[in-house]
């Protein structure tokens, strides 16, 4: 009998959510839901939409995976105002990403809002208590809009509210919805009902352990489904007491996860690790939560009034130096503690008979430890990288006495590594910090890493990979250009009859591209990896000797259902013509006042500038996501979950930035230009080099041909009713207005330098410090964009002089104006980035060089476009269509398939 292929719940926003066994927990945000937040309820009650919309980026920043969205209040047309956000949210690819909840427990307002949502969407809820006919009528609109449905424990009688009740109504919910309604099962999650513990009635004693155990039996009895429920209702007795409660979020999500329980709403903030709950209060929240004795209520109660902070004292932190051999190592790899390791692996060496087993045993089995706290969600990224550090001290100060015992004995005296992966960024590319980080977290996990670096050609991969008969290939690719370079790399693979499964990450990798681009052009196994701690269970899947055929086979056929699907998704959707797209484009009533001459005309130049000017425009966000943090800065300082890691992890990028200004580690350098530019032909924005200013031009160019023309896209989708196709040529007064109008173009780094700062670190094998300097390079790159461009908006250009924002204000973009950036999703494009070194003359005077794939080098650079009329907006460009391809290539004056090649990932 053939087995049944899994089936997994698979939602998504612009990017997929595809919930495996292998998943962690699916955390879903809360705060867009006016019954559970009275802030969001005033704003929209306000009309303050663009308020509420940052609520809803907020909780993606922080987190969430999918949003939850309710509008159900008396005093709001509920319909209306759903509507009306969701619109909002489907425009903001940073918060759109993540799949939506349409949460409403009315009918009307769950179809409005499954009329214009985008992706795959959740239905929160439906349920029997109004009968099977309207609950099967439901269900079947739900399907016929392809969402997924959380149904509610909830039947004709009234809530469950007992195990047996739980049960009975999810199994009767089920067999309606699968063999009546024929509802895919993996589209079915239960909410079985979390009420509080501890209230101090008997009746509600079971409460927890009822649901948990439900849960456990629904898994089990009901085939791929899933189970969620609201976390915080179970602490509701102990309202007041944050310590209490967060101990008893973090133990019943412990049990009800290891029941089934996949999914919830759940406070990121109102979470205790589990295993850093005192013992104490640990023991008496699980005797409440499992019901475990008939006095748990009183116990629990008694003993919340004596919860306070602990004092540690020094010695008490010492206090591991007494243990044995093996947990003092295992302790200074899980607390990254490099001071006594030296010290301590010479002890251990001296108690075994040869040194290297002092690496298969004491260092490894520390290591493990380590991996399985990562792997489990105790430990975090930066920790672990500190892990990684203490590691290669250790093996350091072994080595000698391994090569010597090699000498004595004649024998390789090799440790036994579990695979070998090689690693790379792909040709014309040079971002590296997440391939580092990968790296270090598969070498933690006992891999031996083959690491080539960045800008690597597919020759040279396929060489190593074949001279070190590496066991998986890790390619790594931040720019869109790099997505064909994995592609060609695959293929040649496949040309060559290689058979060695490839890893796909980086910034703008995704499991859509991999499967649909990638994946056909190889018979061996592709998989996308997005976050490091995934890594790790993919390269064991990939290389278990027991279960990687089935693995592998099961990795084929999820991508080639994928495939299907999103092909099947891209035939659906509608596209203009490129002509109809333009005769539907934004439209700007042009007015002179509106347009406000720079102060000075063409091209300045910064050298040598003093980066502690930039400290206080750093946007800390995006350098804690990129050790794996996640969460907005500051609030993520003080994050119950991941606030301690964050708080140590920013203290030493203090203490190195404060390095890096005092003895000058790094240079920072700029160029702008701020020029006479108006659009033409539609889609084209044609810049002049003002008399005088010829410098600005390649040496010996005529004055007749003083000008540069930057080509834009067109969004080709075709839109709602009033909405437009916009390009950002758009934003620019059309020549044929008779206005004279304005453009910039920029160019800063604060890159030199750090490549060989990081050597420095590799080299003293301090990977923790060596990732830390890149990180905090292209923050203070950003940093420096940010900077200048306010420079630009209030002094150069001075269309701004009466702003006055303050850091916050200027991360979320309050000011007037945009900088779009080729490759970024308004201008998906790159080789603008050529116009742009050309009218500036970027490389002569700052530099900075564009790779083959133009990628910037050094890599801590930032480039782009500085647009300033007032309606000027960031936007994303989506699919485009062979017919604009075409014309761009036409305007361009390139051959049709170098713009094919470089819009590949924009077509559809």
């Amino acid at each position: 009998m053939k087995k049944e292929a899994p089936r997994y719940l698979k939602l998504s926003g612009l990017e997929p959510l595809i919930i495996t066994p292998e998943s962690n927990f699916i955390n879903v945000g809360e705060r867009t839901n006016v019954a559970g937040s009275r802030k969001f309820l005033r704003l929209v009650k306000e009309e303050k939409f663009d308020e509420a919309l940052a609520v809803a980026r907020e909780q993606v920043e922080n987190g969430a995976q999918i949003i939850d969205i309710n509008m159900d209040d008396g005093l709001i047309d509920g319909k209306e105002a759903m509507v009306r956000f969701l619109n909002l949210v489907i425009a903001e690819p940073d918060i759109a990403r993540v799949p939506i909840m349409i949460d409403s427990s009315k009918w009307a307002i769950i179809e409005a809002g499954l009329q214009v949502v985008q992706g795959k969407c959740v239905v929160n809820s439906i349920s029997l208590k109004e009968g099977e006919l309207e609950f099967k009528q439901q269900a079947k609109r739900i399907k016929r809009y392809g969402a997924a449905v959380i149904v509610m424990a909830f039947d004709e009688v009234g809530q469950a509210d007992t195990y047996e009740r739980r049960i009975e109504i999810a199994k009767r919910s089920y067999d309606i919805l699968v063999n009546e309604v024929h509802f895919p099962p993996e589209d079915i999650i239960f909410d079985l009902n979390i009420f509080p513990v501890a209230t101090g009635m008997d009746e509600h004693k079971l409460n927890a352990i009822d649901f948990i155990e439900g849960t456990r039996w629904v898994r089990k009895n009901l085939p791929h489904c899933s189970v969620s429920g609201g976390v915080s209702n179970v602490s509701f007795s102990f309202r007041g007491n944050n310590t209490v409660r967060e101990a008893m979020h973090s133990v019943f999500l412990y049990h009800a996860i290891e029941a089934g329980m996949n999914m919830g709403i759940v406070n990121p903030s109102m979470l205790e690790v589990y295993d850093d709950i005192p013992k104490d209060l640990l023991e008496h929240v699980e005797d409440v939560i499992l019901n475990r004795r008939d006095d748990a209520t009183e116990r629990l109660l008694d003993f919340a009034e004596t919860v306070g902070q602990k004092v540690v004292t020094e010695k008490e932190t010492e206090a591991w130096r007494e243990g044995d051999i093996q947990s003092r190592i295992t302790r200074a790899l899980v607390k990254g503690i490099d001071k006594y390791i030296v010290e301590d692996v010479e002890e251990a060496r001296l108690s075994v008979s040869a040194p290297i087993q002092v690496i298969e045993g004491h260092l490894m089995t520390g290591m493990n430890v380590v991996g399985d706290l990562f792997g489990s969600g105790k430990m975090f990224l930066p920790q672990v990288v500190k892990s990684a550090r203490v590691m290669k001290k250790a093996v350091a100060y072994l080595l000698p006495f391994i090569e010597e015992e090699k000498l004595k004995n004649g024998t390789t005296g090799e440790s036994q590594n579990a695979g070998k992966v090689l690693m790379a960024t792909v040709k014309g590319d040079v971002h590296d910090i997440g391939k580092n980080i990968v790296s270090v977290v598969l070498a933690c996990n006992n891999y031996e890493i083959i690491d080539l670096g960045v800008m690597v050609p597919p020759e040279k991969i396929i060489a190593s990979a074949i001279e070190n008969n590496v066991d998986i290939i890790g390619l790594s690719g931040l720019i869109t250009p790099s997505l064909d370079e994995m592609v060609y790399l695959a293929k040649e693979l496949q040309r060559q009859d290689i058979e060695i499964p490839i890893l796909i990450g980086g910034a703008t990798t995704s499991k859509a591209h991999t499967a649909v681009k990638i994946d056909p052009e190889y018979k061996n196994t592709v998989v996308h990896v997005n976050d490091a701690s995934r890594a790790v269970t993919v390269v064991g899947d990939l290389l278990q000797k027991d279960t990687k055929t089935t693995f592998k086979n099961q990795l084929k056929e999820e991508y080639t259902r994928f495939r299907e699907s999103f092909n099947s998704r891209q035939k659906i959707k509608e596209y203009l013509t490129i002509e109809e797209a333009r005769a539907n484009k934004y439209t700007i009533d042009w007015k002179s006042e509106d347009i406000v001459k720079p102060k000075k005309i063409g091209v300045q130049i910064l050298e040598d500038f003093d980066l502690q000017k930039l400290e206080d425009y750093i946007d800390w966000s995006p350098f804690f996501r990129s050790w794996d943090l996640h969460g907005r800065y500051p609030n993520i300082l003080t994050d119950e979950i991941v606030g301690k890691q964050a708080t140590e992890l920013f203290a030493d990028a203090q203490e190195m930035l404060q390095q890096i200004f005092k003895e000058k580690w790094l240079t920072a350098k700029a160029t702008f230009g701020l020029f006479e530019a108006n659009t033409v032909n539609d889609d084209d924005v044609e810049v002049t080099i003002s008399k005088g200013l010829e410098n600005s031009l390649p040496q010996g160019e005529m004055p007749e041909r003083q000008r540069r023309i930057f080509r834009t896209l067109r969004q080709q989708s075709k839109k709602a009713s009033g909405k437009p196709n916009i390009a950002l040529a758009d934003f620019i007064a059309p020549k044929e207005s008779g206005l004279q109008d304005y453009i910039g173009a920029f160019c800063v780094t604060t890159g030199f330098g750090t490549a060989q700062k990081a050597a420095q670190f590799e080299e003293a094998l301090d990977d923790y410090n060596a990732i830390m300097i890149k990180a905090l390079a292209d923050r203070l790159a950003e940093a420096f964009a940010e900077y200048l461009h306010k420079e630009v908006r209030t002094i150069h250009w001075g269309y701004a002089t009466d702003e006055v924002l303050q850091n916050e204000e200027l991360i979320k973009e309050k000011y007037r104006g945009i900088r779009p950036a080729p490759g970024y999703p308004a201008c998906p494009d790159h080789l603008e980035k050529e116009t742009i070194w050309e009218l500036l003359q970027v490389k002569e005077s700052i530099g900075v060089t564009l790779t083959d794939s133009l990628a910037m080098w050094p890599a801590a650079s930032v480039s782009g476009y500085y647009f300033a009329h007032p309606e000027a907006r960031y936007f994303g460009l989506g699919k485009i269509k062979e017919d604009q391809v075409r014309d761009y290539a036409n305007r361009k004056e390139i051959a049709f398939a170098k713009a094919e090649k470089w819009l590949a990932p924009t077509i559809a």
